[in-house]
């Protein structure tokens, strides 16, 4: 049973973020090689772990029950197997070739002085097609580390434009698991939150793009590998498969599989070599396979004890003292519950789901329409999400790029850009439509 809200329920977050980012820092700044490594993510959250289940007033068999349930939670373990597929993926398609034909093929269709944009739009045509953010970074990963390096690129950046490409598409998706969760929850058709988003996400887009043009990635002529293009055709055959809307897994699995059997028939991959670099592929995502598992059980025992209701409760009172307007008070007051909440879960599909009933509530009291209460929902948790170093969208590219994960999120130029285009628009009052067809005054 969920204890009534308690700040204190919030301090084992605290602690982790403590530990895991100001280690990092400290060692960056002390000039270490790969500071944010020093201290394993997983190792920093034990801490956190000891200090939630401590502060749980349950029975002791109840409170590990709680964290082991938050471990097990279907969007989780969801993401997890994700990681595992996404892993695969990237080691077969390199060890056959594939990533240097799509390279090649990537740098001989886009021009230079493009690459960056190009690789925005593409990245979130992909995410829109496959619902996925996840399963983009996994498809695109490879191929965008190969493009950054032969036109050397400032690979953290590459990296932050992938994400950014990817959670555009998440946020917009039909198939997506954000987009659904939050029309559920405020009782609205996925069409009428999908024209809301797009009266905010395609301008924040449009400015990414523009932004983007304005880093010479053509001084440099890139360098151009020697490859088998036939080896690029898994690719297309994934983006195929996303856009007729096949499941993530069934889209990665099959994915892992022509890649494997092209490099069988036109390189002489064998199948040892197979079953090894799946393996690989695996084990390489160790670290956050394992953050996500303990990041999962740390958020029930923060939501049990109360810390989720203490957010609600704060930022209700806050926006109802800052903001006279209702439509305005409600939806800085959903975007604030969301931002808040995805910060503690780092998850944005649960962070929906958690906030969704609060903020229809929210959109209730203030005669917001359902939605506008969907689409801010969806909006700030893909900012958030996108922005976040222990997101699982920096840490799957930062382990795929050799990155931090903080270089990573600080290179999210979209999601920054859609959160001030999403508070502006706010302030603005006019996109704001009330539960009644009548035009907000």
């Amino acid at each position: 049973m969920t204890q009534p809200a308690s700040a204190k329920a919030l301090l084992p977050l605290g602690l982790f973020l403590t530990l895991f980012l100001g280690t990092g820092i400290y060692f960056q700044q002390a000039g270490v090689d790969y500071a944010f490594y020093q201290l394993a993510s997983p190792v920093a959250i034990l801490p956190a772990i000891i200090l939630g289940v401590l502060l749980s007033k349950q029975a002791f068999e109840q409170r590990i029950d709680t964290f082991v349930a938050g471990v097990g939670e279907r969007n989780i373990v969801t993401m997890c197997m994700i990681y595992l597929l996404a892993g695969a993926f990237s080691t077969v398609a390199a060890a056959t070739g594939g990533v240097d034909a799509m390279v090649a093929l990537g740098l001989n269709i886009i021009p230079p002085q493009f690459l960056l944009p190009g690789l925005f739009i593409i990245a979130a045509v992909v995410s829109t097609a496959m619902g996925t953010s996840m399963g983009t970074l996994a498809a695109l990963a490879p191929v965008a580390l190969g493009l950054g390096e032969a036109a050397e690129i400032d690979l953290a950046l590459l990296a932050g434009v992938l994400v950014s490409g990817a959670m555009f598409g998440d946020n917009l998706s039909f198939i997506s698991d954000t987009t659904i969760a939050a029309t559920r929850t405020q009782g609205c058709e996925m069409s009428d939150k999908f024209k809301a988003n797009l009266k905010i996400s395609l301008p924040a887009a449009a400015i990414t793009i523009i932004w983007l043009l304005t880093y010479d990635t053509g001084a440099v002529p890139p360098k151009i590998p020697e490859a088998n293009l036939w080896l690029s055709l898994p690719y297309f055959f994934i983006i195929v498969l996303a856009v007729m809307g096949l499941n993530v897994f069934a889209v990665l699995t099959l994915g892992i599989i022509l890649a494997a059997a092209f490099g069988m028939f036109t390189v002489g991959y064998e199948w040892v070599a197979f079953s090894k670099d799946v393996y690989e592929g695996f084990t390489s995502m160790q670290e956050i396979f394992l953050l996500s598992l303990l990041i999962g059980g740390l958020s029930a025992l923060i939501r049990q004890q109360g810390g989720l209701k203490f957010l609600a409760n704060t930022v209700s009172a806050v926006t109802g003292r800052l903001f006279k307007h209702k439509q305005q008070r409600a939806a800085f007051g959903i975007a604030a519950l969301t931002g808040l909440t995805n910060f503690a879960v780092a998850n944005n599909t649960v962070t929906i789901l958690l906030s969704g009933e609060v903020s229809k509530r929210l959109a209730e009291e203030g005669n917001l329409a359902p939605r506008q209460s969907a689409s801010l929902l969806d909006i700030f948790a893909c900012v958030v999400q996108g922005a976040l170093p222990y997101g699982a969208q920096a840490l799957l590219m930062g382990a795929s790029f050799g990155l931090s994960p903080l270089e990573v999120s600080v290179h999210t130029g979209y999601c920054f850009i859609l959160a001030g285009v999403a508070i502006a628009m706010i302030v603005w009052r006019r996109p704001l439509e009330a539960r009644t067809s009548e035009a907000v005054a």
